[in-house]
């Protein structure tokens, strides 16, 4: 386990051959023992500020476990008094775009960590980095710079036959990392999202251990992506999209609705993991394109109840959970139909819809599809 400090033991080694080829620094080089908490203090303040060390506190007592803290930075850990059989808490001051492997190191904070041992960090994230340019370079220039970043960082890595090719060029010295990415990866690996804030360009975050890493496949960083969604009989489908959100946002989906709760068209409110250029593909339907792969694979029809995730489902009231998994879902869902965007609409238009559909099977989804397919070309509702 490489800790905080990206150094291996003897079973990461064994576990990820291919990660550890290269030497790495030990960490002996950069120990130093906290004696007190005023050198904690210090050590805290002279990494940040008093905006951050306030924040920390917040959450952590640090005068009650400071000899189970771990504190690591970009040139030193200060691990020599910390009691390793008792940790509570790492505090990595080291920004987590400089470490390589982002998941397996949070997987190894996870595994050093007991449960609910606190996990704090920081990051720059994609916003900011935007920002810095524009307050380098100005903001005709920064812009220009900004679009050769962009498509360099956040395009090519999501173009599948360019990502070995980037992956090799950048041997992944810095990741270009945006807040709902990072977010995402701490909660796919076992940890609770707390708090975050942003400070002096750099976003800090405090998570604490709930559960161990997720053990099935990392979330795609490709264009076309796979959503499971609740299907016909409550079997679970993937629901092909292209890419709206920053990768791993379905992971913290939870964390956004009780920050925000959901907006006027039943979608989690003011969403960060929606991208910039996602609510512009979104406003013209684009994303669903690729859910007719799933019509043809007989998985959705054209018109029905959406795919939702079991999130969403849980939500609902019983009596539609029960009626809706009678159907497979659709592309065009009943809401664009009756033109009930709001949260509390589309569920009653999905009642009102499975009410039709249970009295007339045949020609309902016709006579619904005919009605969205007015709306939309009409500009009467739009995509959210």
């Amino acid at each position: 386990m490489h800790y905080v400090h990206d150094i291996p033991d003897k079973d990461d080694v064994r576990i990820f051959p291919n990660i550890y080829r290269r030497p790495r620094k030990r960490i002996q080089d950069f120990r130093r023992k906290i004696q007190s908490i005023n050198e904690l203090q210090k050590s805290i303040l002279s990494e940040s500020n008093q905006d951050v060390f306030d924040f920390i506190s917040e959450h952590l007592d640090l005068n009650k476990y400071f000899r189970h803290i771990i504190f690591t930075t970009n040139s030193r850990s200060y691990v020599d008094s910390v009691d390793f059989s008792n940790v509570r808490a790492i505090i990595n001051f080291k920004p987590i775009n400089h470490i390589r492997y982002l998941n397996e190191h949070f997987k190894s904070v996870n595994k050093l960590l007991p449960d609910a041992g606190i996990y704090i960090g920081r990051f720059q994230s994609y916003h900011y980095r935007k920002l810095s340019l524009y307050k380098r370079f100005g903001f005709v220039i920064g812009r220009s710079i900004w679009f050769v970043d962009f498509i360099f960082n956040r395009v090519i890595p999501r173009i599948r036959f360019l990502k070995d090719v980037y992956n090799t060029l950048t041997q992944r010295k810095y990741h270009v990392i945006s807040q709902a990415e990072t977010l995402g990866r701490l909660v796919y690996n076992g940890f609770e999202i707390i708090e975050y804030k942003e400070v002096s360009g750099l976003s800090y975050f405090v998570v604490i251990k709930t559960k161990e890493p997720n053990n099935h496949p990392e979330p795609s960083y490709h264009a076309l992506i796979k959503l499971r969604r609740i299907g016909k009989g409550g079997k679970l489908i993937d629901v092909y999209k292209f890419r709206t959100m920053n990768p791993y946002s379905e992971y913290i989906q939870d964390f956004v609705l009780k920050l925000n709760g959901y907006n006027e068209v039943g979608k989690p409110a003011n969403d960060f993991r929606v991208t910039g250029w996602g609510r512009l593909i979104r406003k013209i339907w684009l994303d669903e394109i690729p859910q007719f792969i799933n019509v043809i694979k007989g998985e959705m029809k054209l018109f029905g109840v959406r795919p939702l995730s079991r999130v969403r489902f849980a939500e609902l009231p019983k009596d539609i959970q029960q009626e809706r998994i009678k159907y497979k879902p659709g592309c065009f869902p009943p809401y664009v139909a009756l033109n009930m965007p709001d949260d509390k609409g589309n569920i009653e238009a999905e009642r009102i819809y499975l009410r039709d559909k249970t009295q007339h099977p045949y020609i309902t989804d016709i006579q619904y599809m005919c009605k969205a397919l007015y709306n939309i070309l009409s500009n009467k509702i739009r995509s959210s």
